[in-house]
């Protein structure tokens, strides 16, 4: 366990059920922090696809729910609905939570775009699909680290930024160019913003994640699914695959992630940025 007490942390992208961002979001809250979560939208993935053998939609509640956990947990917290790929809207809320919490001392960059239209050839791509996900991937990220590095740098405490991309940020995948290029540019970017908040006492540091059991898979699967086998038969043959090129024997789920994400966040890790840290259960070693 990591003593988060007296910290704020912010959490993009962390509205859905199964998602990594919930899953941070309370566990920092677990160590003590206080944590704003923030999502596009109250409840982002209410139009999801039904999970394989599901029969009716899960009544997931959204960021509500998550600011209701995070409180039952003994912390405060505070749900806010932002596009992070829009500099107003970023400013707006990092300003909110300045207003309310008077500091921000961890920022988990976890938003991501949502798979879909993307996930085809290089040949078949299209323009506006390709920018949607470099704009929130990439741009998203580069506002909410702006925004909170000045902060971060006017108050003179250090701090600590965490950057979820991908193992499709350390490897090239076919029918995920665009998605792999913004995971890769995210590792530079930790690189970069690493080296420029050193002299601030600010860590930057990058989680690259294998598969994770999230809302995105259900996506993921709807995008790729051949022609000839039903969406059904294809998400659990694709879970299986999964789990089997894992040396660990499964895939991940949100709190694997989530453990990472207290270490970088936690004094523990004080020594420690411009890492890209793989979490994949083996299954990508680099």
């Amino acid at each position: 366990m990591y003593d988060l007490s007296g910290k704020v942390a912010l959490v993009t992208g962390a509205g859905g059920e199964r998602g990594m961002g919930r899953a941070i979001a309370t566990r920092l809250a677990q160590e003590g922090a206080d944590v704003i979560v923030n999502d596009i939208a109250r409840n982002p993935y209410a139009d999801r696809p039904l999970r394989l053998g599901s029969g009716q939609a899960s009544g997931w509640g959204g960021l509500p729910q998550v600011v209701r956990e995070i409180e039952d947990l003994g912390r405060r917290a505070m749900g806010i609905t932002a596009d992070i790929s829009d500099s107003a809207q970023v400013d707006n809320m990092v300003r909110q939570v300045l207003e309310r919490f008077g500091h921000i001392d961890i920022l988990v960059n976890n938003a991501a775009s949502r798979p879909g239209r993307d996930r085809v050839p290089v040949v078949d791509l299209e323009e506006d699909a390709f920018d949607l996900v470099m704009r929130v991937n990439v741009k998203g990220t580069f506002l909410c680290s702006r925004a909170v590095a000045r902060h971060m740098i006017d108050r003179e405490q250090g701090g600590k930024i965490v950057i979820i991309s991908s193992v499709a940020g350390k490897r090239g995948r076919a029918r995920f160019a665009a998605y792999s290029a913004s995971k890769f540019a995210l590792i530079g970017f930790t690189q970069c913003l690493s080296l420029e908040l050193a002299p601030y006492h600010i860590n930057v540091n990058a989680i690259c994640p294998g598969s994770v059991d999230t809302e995105r898979t259900d996506y993921i699967a709807s995008a790729l699914v051949p022609e000839g086998e039903s969406l059904e038969e294809f998400r659990a043959r694709r879970a299986r695959e999964a789990a089997q090129a894992v040396p660990l024997g499964r895939v991940a789920q949100g709190p694997d992630i989530a453990r990472m994400a207290a270490f970088l966040a936690s004094s523990e890790s004080d020594y420690l940025t411009g890492l890209a840290v793989t979490v994949s259960g083996g299954s990508v070693m680099d």
